[in-house]
């Protein structure tokens, strides 16, 4: 071990198309088409999302706690969307760190391997002597006794040779690699101090909500009186989707089928949980479809292929989503702490959508999902598969 530095040292020392524009022009074509669809249904989104706000803006002027619950809950949603976002970084970054700190060991396995093989033929070169080309010309009595003497030194210089080429290779390699890894855990050094202060934001957010939803709920005398405003609050909520319906009827070419009418009794279920009110039995907001109560955060999934068309708060019903599948079939969700997918964006089933919340002014975590067909709602029991 101690011969080691020496042997670094001093081999410091001794280191000095096919072309396919035919295909390329259609592959653009279609990127076109389906850029161009997503422009409409952007663009569809804000006018919707423009509705709804001017409509919750004119219902809730008497009631500035419904406004303020509004803004309170989106800035949570966005804090929660931060926090997932910082979540899946720092994972990212953990992996990369823990491959690189499995390189580096290599690297260091393999350096001392060379370094060993170095050391191996410096002590073959000292058997020699000093001075083996003296020995050479000592021994040109015996031609070949010189030819082996030669031939040895020549296999050891190439030896010797490769073993140098490799070492300063792995050299190079280990310092990359530990400039990354210093990079790296300076990347998560800020990332852990982001977390921090996003969970720091969101704690103050959720003391914040949790007193404001305390005073609205002090609003009404009795529960009669509250059903009645998440009564309003669902006719409200009719009429943004009777837009939906309206605007998607206005483009050029409907939304292509996804065959969900063939699923019917076989889709998946968008959460894990227990089903605390069903259709046509709740009352407000709720009646119209499942309220399925879940932990916070329980990840809420596409129960069929379709597209977003819709994604943002809205009054009784909090984040809410809804994914046009085509053959005027929509799903919608409602109560989402937060989006994980935006207006436009094409989803597959399962693909993840956001999570389950208690936005909407709600004092349990749930999710609110509803089916419509032609703009009607519809059993949604009768679509998914059995549990």
């Amino acid at each position: 071990m101690a011969q080691r530095p020496r042997l670094r040292t001093a081999l410091m020392a001794v280191t000095l198309g096919l072309c396919l524009t035919p295909l390329l022009a259609v592959s653009q074509d279609i990127g076109q088409d389906v850029d161009q669809a997503k422009a409409k249904l952007d663009d569809i989104g804000q006018q919707i999302k423009s509705a709804s706000r001017d409509l919750a803006n004119t219902d809730s002027a008497r009631d500035s706690a419904s406004a303020e619950l509004r803004s309170l809950e989106t800035e949570l949603a966005e804090t929660h969307q931060r926090l997932t976002a910082l979540q899946a970084e720092q994972t990212t970054l953990e992996q990369s760190i823990s491959e690189l700190q499995g390189r580096q060991e290599h690297l260091n396995a393999a350096r001392d391997e060379q370094l060993a093989a170095l050391a191996e033929q410096l002590d073959a070169l000292y058997r020699l002597g000093h001075t083996p080309q003296l020995k050479l010309l000592l021994n040109q009595d015996d031609p070949a006794q010189l030819d082996r003497i030669q031939t040895y030194l020549n296999h050891l210089t190439r030896a010797r040779q490769k073993i140098l080429d490799k070492l300063a290779q792995l050299e190079a390699a280990v310092t990359e690699n530990s400039r990354k890894l210093s990079e790296r855990h300076k990347e998560l050094d800020t990332l852990a101090e982001a977390l921090e202060q996003s969970s720091a934001d969101l704690a103050r957010q959720v003391v914040q909500r949790e007193t404001l939803v305390k005073r609205l709920d002090a609003q009404y005398a009795t529960e009669e009186a509250r059903l009645v405003k998440l009564d309003q609050d669902r006719a409200h909520a009719e009429r943004i989707l009777q837009q939906v319906q309206e605007k998607l009827a206005q483009l050029d070419r409907p939304p292509p089928s996804t065959g969900i009418e063939h699923t019917r009794g076989d889709l998946p279920w968008p959460t894990q949980g227990r089903i605390t009110s069903s259709f046509r039995h709740g009352r407000g907001v709720h009646r119209n479809g499942l309220v399925i109560a879940a932990g916070e955060g329980t990840p809420v999934t596409a129960v069929h292929a379709g597209r977003v068309v819709f994604a943002d708060w809205m009054r009784g019903f909090g984040n809410m989503l809804i994914i046009d599948h085509g053959d005027n079939v929509m799903t919608l969700h409602a109560h989402l702490q937060h989006f994980a997918v935006e207006v436009g964006q094409p989803v597959q089933r399962g693909n993840a959508l956001g999570a389950v919340g208690t936005t909407g002014g709600q004092n349990t975590a749930n999710l609110y999902f509803e089916v419509r067909r032609n703009g009607k709602p519809i059993n949604p029991s009768q679509w998914m598969a059995r549990r």
